[in-house]
């Protein structure tokens, strides 16, 4: 093959003798910080979880990313079913990888956030979610996972 052809990176791979099933995968979510200034006070949107694990707990909307989409477009995927927010700019912020953030599996997230005025956004809780509300970022409830970190 001319170096001006490329290969399909599978046959790359192969032909390398790379084995990737050596490797462990961790999985991949986003989670979306929304913030608004409300009633003179910085808060942020937090979700009701539906199912396990945290169920009934208040969390950041996020979840995981599909193999065929990119992180932001994920990142806005998440925020549309589980808020019904739709249409917002979105950062990067950080990236968070601790091994035992998640009880199902190993999960790296990366954080994306978003400073909005709330009085234009129609929030409802979406297909992921039981509820969804403002909070004041210095008085939160207990959340899920590793949020309060976040």
């Amino acid at each position: 093959m001319s170096s001006g052809q490329s290969q399909t990176p599978g046959a790359e791979a192969q032909a390398h003798h790379y084995d990737p099933s050596k490797y462990e995968r961790p999985s991949v979510t986003v989670d979306v910080v929304m913030m608004s200034i409300r009633q003179s006070d910085l808060q942020v949107l937090l979700v009701k979880r539906r199912s396990w694990p945290y169920e009934g707990m208040w969390a950041i909307p996020g979840g995981f990313v599909r193999i065929d989409e990119s992180l932001e477009d994920a990142a806005k995927r998440e925020l549309r079913e589980e808020t019904g927010v739709q249409d917002v700019y979105l950062e990067q912020l950080y990236t968070f990888g601790d091994p035992g953030r998640d009880p199902r599996m190993r999960v790296i997230t990366v954080v994306y956030y978003a400073l909005l005025d709330s009085e234009r956004l129609q929030v409802r809780a979406a297909d992921d979610a039981s509820d969804v509300g403002w909070f004041s970022m210095y008085n939160l409830p207990e959340l899920a996972f590793d949020h309060a970190k976040i």
